[in-house]
């Protein structure tokens, strides 16, 4: 089983292998933990990923860390919620299988997610945590490759939501 940890705590300071980026297509930066992690990896994030020419919906790209203390940044990019009917949860899932992909890749041990697609996507927090959980866990089966992860979380309430749904694992 992989081991699942949740923090309440500002991602771009967890000292992991990688820190995952909930980016948008450009992977230029933007707002909520996409700008931050940009502010705090510096100007050569933005470079780096320039040079990557975006990235798809559900997918995912790999970029060292620069000035945070994780070596790597994922960046992955969410689905934007509209109702439910758009391929929402599928897309959700794929950015969390692709993630753990390249960490496999790589050979990385430990991973920290953000709530992907639950700020400005406004993906509803509690489908969202489901789809991480159930994502993670059917990779880990797959794959059997052993990843630790950490939820890292803004506030109380999406640590809340993380506990509750990794206690019923």
């Amino acid at each position: 089983m992989i081991k699942k940890l949740v923090e309440q705590t500002d991602i771009t300071k967890l000292t992991v292998d990688a820190i995952v980026n909930a980016a948008n297509t450009s992977l230029l930066g933007g707002g909520g933990v996409d700008g931050a992690i940009h502010r705090a990896a510096g100007p050569q994030l933005l470079e780096a990923c320039r040079k990557l020419g975006g990235c798809p919906t559900g997918e995912a790209r790999i970029t060292e860390a620069y000035r945070l203390p994780a070596r790597y940044v994922i960046h992955t990019v969410g689905p934007r919620w509209r109702d439910g009917n758009h391929q929402e949860a599928q897309l959700l899932a794929a950015c969390y299988r692709n993630t753990l992909d390249i960490a496999q890749q790589h050979q990385l041990e430990t991973l920290a997610f953000p709530a992907i697609s639950c700020g400005v996507y406004g993906y509803p927090a509690d489908q969202a945590v489901a789809v991480a959980i159930k994502s993670i866990d059917g990779w880990h089966k797959q794959t059997g490759y052993t990843v630790q992860i950490i939820f890292a979380c803004f506030d109380s309430s999406m640590r809340r939501l993380y506990e509750q749904a990794i206690g019923k694992d």
